[in-house]
């Protein structure tokens, strides 16, 4: 019984000695964290400039980040006004359905990229279906379509 009990001291000194470790290593991060120590403004300013590769990288570095990229819908919204050039109506039906900045952005990127190739002619060539690229292929909605066949009428 008497090893039981000098075990049990030892494995709480080891827990202990394991928290307070946990916890200066949080407190030096927390230190390093930009994004924690100053204003908001500041770190949005620095956010601001990153594309949209960047700013979701950005979101995956620490849950800090994370908050401040996610809540920050006016990071997102330059972005979208960039995809709006060419997903014109879709970027203005999530607007009307009340959809936050970055949450049309997500529906909308991967879209506008395939839209933009298939109105600049891209796919002009093609003469069926087994000849599309399925790996950057991306659903699409009748009116889509139709602004598509209508480009590929009008060349």
């Amino acid at each position: 019984m008497h090893k039981n009990s000098k075990r049990n001291n030892n494995s709480r000194v080891s827990h202990t000695e394991v928290n307070s470790v946990d916890a200066e290593k949080e407190k030096n991060e927390s230190q390093n964290n930009f994004v924690e120590l100053l204003p908001t403004e500041i770190t949005f300013k620095i956010f601001s400039q990153l594309d949209i590769r960047s700013l979701c990288r950005a979101s995956l570095t620490c849950r800090s980040w994370n908050d401040r990229i996610r809540n920050s819908d006016s990071l997102w919204k330059p972005h979208c006004m960039t995809v709006r050039a060419v997903c014109r109506r879709e970027i203005d039906d999530d607007l009307e359905s009340g959809y936050s900045w970055r949450v049309i952005l997500l529906r909308n990127y991967q879209k506008s990229k395939v839209k933009h190739e298939w109105l600049s002619g891209r796919y002009s060539n093609i003469c069926s279906p087994i000849s599309l690229p399925e790996k950057i292929m991306y659903p699409m909605d009748a009116d889509t379509w139709g602004e598509i066949l209508e480009a590929e009428l009008e060349r």
